[in-house]
């Protein structure tokens, strides 16, 4: 990757801030979507903005590409003030929304030399680029064929190569793997990778838990237009709880009582499977007090296990019980002990 005045290599590795926000509000038609968003992501690394629908995490976005201005707070990118220095951010990012964003008349070439003349390279360089990001993201055999005629996954990246055009410090993927297969999905993954590996900062809002798990160095998880919490995925899971007791309860009956003896402390719920997780240390003291506790006849539980904590409960302690993409086959966790009551 070349090195431009704004270009990745002057940020990375230097500890400072690439992305910074302060209490960023943005309202339409008198509904507050950021109600102070506060958010601080290391240059060279990736932050995963996590959450649910309508949480923020697109409006965010927006506000830090200045595709939108803030009604409240400040915010800035690779250096420059989002408002105030709207034209210098728009130099130092690159933005890759949930659908491509391609001119599918045009081959995959022809769409990267086109976004090289924009970018004010020379004819000759926008062709060594062009054939430089193909080779870089796989698609030189399919250099000269129609984007009309691009899987998804194919397309999706060719609009990162398209954004990368430029050689941004800073890019923003808004939900890139929406919609893509698990192989595509885990290749979108891999460049994700390599883009921090070569010193670009990303940010990556998501809904899924594992894609979060898997990709970022930090995690920042939205609700109602504000972080409610920030950190590594190991801390996260700490923050929540070490371990998580999963229940499945005896009958309809019992699941409701179990439930309403437990309220704010279940983590997650199944009330299809009758299945109810609390937090607990992991210790045995503790869950045979936590089943003593709902269980004080012995015949509401017909089974349980204790798990390590995951994204999972994390998301749903955090985001007031509504999953995420990926919540219901996360699998990811270590079954340490089970029982049968």
């Amino acid at each position: 990757m070349t090195t431009g005045p704004t270009g990745p290599r002057k940020w990375a590795g230097t500890g400072q801030p690439a992305i910074e926000a302060s209490g960023l509000v943005k309202a339409y038609g008198g509904t507050r979507v950021l109600d102070g968003v506060d958010l601080r992501v290391t240059a060279g690394t990736v932050c995963a903005l996590l959450g649910p629908n309508g949480a923020g995490k697109t409006t965010t976005v927006r506000v830090l590409s200045t595709l939108v201005p803030p009604d409240g707070g400040r915010a800035r990118v690779a250096g420059h003030d989002v408002v105030a220095g709207r034209r210098a951010v728009r130099r130092a990012i690159s933005l890759t929304g949930q659908y491509a964003a391609l001119d599918e008349a045009q081959t995959g070439e022809e769409n990267l030399r086109m976004m090289g003349r924009l970018s004010g390279l020379s004819r000759a360089a926008a062709r060594r680029r062009a054939r430089d990001l193909l080779e870089r993201f796989d698609l030189t055999e399919a250099a000269g064929r129609r984007a009309a005629t691009y899987s998804g996954g194919m397309r999706r990246r060719l609009d990162i190569a398209a954004g990368l055009v430029g050689d941004p410090s800073v890019v923003f993927l808004d939900e890139p793997t929406t919609g893509l297969d698990p192989r595509s999905r885990t290749a979108m993954w891999d460049m994700v990778g390599a883009l921090a590996a070569s010193g670009v900062t990303v940010l990556l809002t998501t809904q899924y838990l594992e894609e979060a798990d898997k990709l970022a160095d930090r995690i920042a998880v939205i609700d109602g237009g504000r972080i409610v919490a920030d950190g590594t995925a190991a801390e996260l899971k700490h923050r929540v709880a070490d371990h998580r007791l999963d229940l499945t309860l005896t009958d309809a009956r019992a699941y409701d009582a179990v439930l309403r003896a437990l309220g704010p402390r279940a983590v997650a719920r199944n009330a299809g499977r009758r299945e109810i997780g609390v937090a607990t240390d992991g210790s045995a003291a503790h869950v045979r007090a936590l089943l003593d506790e709902v269980d004080p006849e012995r015949d509401a539980v017909r089974r349980f296990a204790v798990h390590g904590a995951t994204l999972d409960d994390v998301f749903l302690a955090l985001t007031g019980g509504r999953p995420a993409r990926g919540y219901a086959s996360a699998t990811g966790h270590e079954q340490k002990e089970t029982g049968d009551v």
